[in-house]
């Protein structure tokens, strides 16, 4: 890690001393304990697949995307997951562009470990023709800001990005049966991908001097470690993945008591990811329902014409029944007369109304 920053800044002797000093009072520079991790924050894209990490002064961006190739001829069963990693020169001075770098490989590799060699992502069900078409699913992850425990940032990223992936729904048809047709979203709701369980990963940072661990190592304590292990555990306590970094050796009392902390984080963890990922899948739900206005302007014309229809019959009833009480009893051939054209005025205003319901809006 030093060889890295040798080419940025150079960190003194009173820094380092000031360093060390506070980890042996179990303090470190920005005030957490050994074994507390910073400020996580996760937020999401308008896009699908795309999430947004920012773990203390370190910023990481995964975007998730699919297509549909031809599967592996040792697996015609099943899709595949690959990782690709992108430091940009705006994240630290030391990142080149062009060709990754060792610390891109690794960074990927160690994510790619915990996710693709544990089985998190369930690859079958990515098959849609056997040993023809599957999805391959590709996780990019941009670094933004290098403040340390890359590594933890960015498997948060690709976790909750790939939570929130959505890949277009096929079906298989044509003549032969050997006919893909991949449906827009307009048309079928798009499938989420299976995920069994979330690794997570936890960096540890190792200092020769009396043996001290911490967790969630910063950019200065990166700068003076002596080594450094990453855990990838589930929820469930199962160890999915484990890599061991730097010339400093461990103790096996210290790797077994590392794990045991390992597993409480990413519990807690895991609960901020899904609770993160249940945010966002409510409020996408609530964006997606269509609010009818109470005010529909056919409703009012239509609504006016009934009132003045049923109007009409009212007057019509009121004239039926004047000449009734006037005349009396000696008009009723008259008044016979009478009803038999007012009956045909109802008629006529019957004819009318059922005029305006014909061909009105069918979502009334």
């Amino acid at each position: 890690m030093e060889q890295r920053l040798a080419n940025t800044w150079r960190m003194s002797v009173n820094e380092k001393k000031f360093i060390e000093t506070s980890l042996l009072s179990d303090l470190r520079i920005d005030g957490r304990r050994p074994f507390d991790y910073r400020n996580l924050t996760i937020k999401f894209g308008k896009d699908e697949g795309s999430a947004e990490v920012q773990l203390g002064q370190t910023h990481v961006m995964a975007f998730v995307t699919a297509q549909l190739i031809q599967p592996y001829r040792d697996r015609p069963n099943d899709g595949s997951l690959s990782i690709f990693t992108e430091f940009s020169p705006m994240a630290d001075p030391s990142f080149e562009p062009g060709r990754p770098g060792e610390s891109a490989v690794e960074l990927g590799r160690v994510i790619d470990r915990g996710l693709r060699e544990s089985r998190a992502v369930d690859t079958e069900s990515l098959c849609v023709l056997s040993g023809k078409l599957a999805w391959a699913i590709r996780v990019d992850l941009h670094i933004l800001d290098n403040g340390g425990n890359l590594i933890d940032a960015a498997n948060i990223a690709a976790l909750a990005a790939l939570l929130t992936f959505r890949r277009p729904e096929c079906s298989v048809g044509g003549e032969d049966g050997q006919e893909v047709i991949v449906h827009p979203p307009e048309e079928r709701e798009p499938l989420h991908l299976i995920i069994h369980h979330l690794p997570i990963a936890v960096t540890f940072a190792f200092f020769s001097f009396e043996s001290r661990v911490v967790i969630d190592p910063t950019h200065h304590e990166e700068a003076i470690m002596g080594g450094r292990m990453t855990a990838t555990l589930n929820a469930n306590g199962d160890v999915c993945a484990i890599q061991k970094a730097g010339g400093e050796g461990v103790l096996q009392s210290v790797i077994m008591q590392c794990l045991r902390i390992a597993s409480v984080k990413a519990g807690a963890m895991t609960e901020k990811i899904k609770k993160a990922v249940d945010s966002y899948n409510t409020e996408r739900a609530l964006r997606k329902i269509k609010r009818h206005t109470s005010s529909d302007p056919m409703d009012v014309d239509r609504g006016a014409s009934n009132t003045g229809v049923t109007q009409n019959s009212s007057v019509d009833h009121m004239e039926r029944l004047k000449p009734v009480s006037e005349e009396g009893i000696a008009n009723q051939s008259e008044d016979v007369e009478g009803e038999t054209q007012l009956s045909g005025k109802r008629q006529t205003n019957k004819v009318n109304d059922t005029k305006i319901f014909i061909g009105g809006p069918s979502s009334w």
